[in-house]
């Protein structure tokens, strides 16, 4: 890039429903691609996005981090009013912040952090249509916070990848791991330094299992430790998955905005 190019860091929340996930692609509609046409009419030259992480299809996102480096000159204001003007309803600019040269919203991330949020009553929600997963029947949320502590920790997560999974390696660090209520809605918060192509969804599957009673915690430990993602229990769905943020080194953290953890409809701001 020319000297005078500028990066910038933006926060994005995006309902995933309509769209085939974050990346651009050629012959579906991506969330990328959606946001780079809007940004490239603002600065009237092409301009590339790249996210902290690659949403499935059909995922949500709170506050997804991307970057850009531009040579135009707009104002934080133009930027945002600009882009959401011209962005889809589904789609939104939270913020946007300049950054030095050498961030990168993907690379730079030391972690990255999911919400899925099922919805448990036994009728089916309108209002909230596609942004939970509706399970009408009871479980075991007991068994299931403490069967969640098992993802907590340095594993092989080879049985919750996808067959399509494009990894190197299949190794990650969990963090946190935690499974509540919250109301009639069951929240799993999960951070890492990164995630398996829908290593989330196989997870909360996996959970789904032993709130059921289909599964224990010992039966679960040892399909993770397996390695094998024909033994464990079905994908659970998009429907309920929120990317809500990415973080980075200090140097880096101390620049971007501290926006409250989405959805905010759930009242959980921590």
């Amino acid at each position: 890039m020319s000297d005078g190019a500028q990066t910038y860091a933006v926060g994005i929340e995006f309902i995933g429903t309509r769209y085939r996930g974050w990346q651009r692609q050629e012959e579906v509609v991506g969330v990328q691609a959606v946001l780079e046409n809007a940004l490239s009419k603002i600065a009237n030259e092409p301009i590339e996005l790249i996210a902290a992480g690659r949403t499935d299809a059909g995922v949500h996102a709170g506050n997804m981090i991307a970057h850009f480096t531009t040579t135009a000159k707009r104002s934080i204001h133009s930027w945002m009013r600009g882009a959401n003007t011209l962005l889809p309803d589904d789609v939104a600019l939270r913020w946007i912040t300049p950054m030095p040269s050498d961030f990168h919203a993907r690379f730079s991330a030391i972690a990255r952090r999911y919400r899925y949020i099922t919805l448990n009553q036994p009728y089916r929600p309108a209002l909230l249509r596609h942004q939970v997963t509706h399970h009408y029947a009871s479980l075991d949320v007991a068994a299931m916070i403490d069967a969640a502590k098992l993802f907590v920790g340095t594993h092989d997560f080879s049985s919750f990848r996808a067959a399509a999974c494009q990894s190197n390696q299949p190794v990650r660090t969990v963090s946190h791991a935690d499974l509540f209520m919250h109301g009639a809605y069951l929240v799993l918060d999960i951070q890492a330094d990164g995630f398996l192509h829908h290593m989330v969804r196989n997870l909360m599957g996996a959970l789904f299992a032993v709130g059921q009673g289909e599964l224990n915690k010992d039966e679960l430990l040892a399909i993770m430790h397996a390695k094998d993602r024909s033994l464990a229990p079905p994908t659970a769905s998009a429907d309920g998955l929120y990317f809500i943020n990415a973080y980075y080194p200090e140097r880096f953290q101390s620049l971007l905005p501290d926006a409250p953890l989405t959805p905010l409809w759930l009242g959980i701001l921590e």
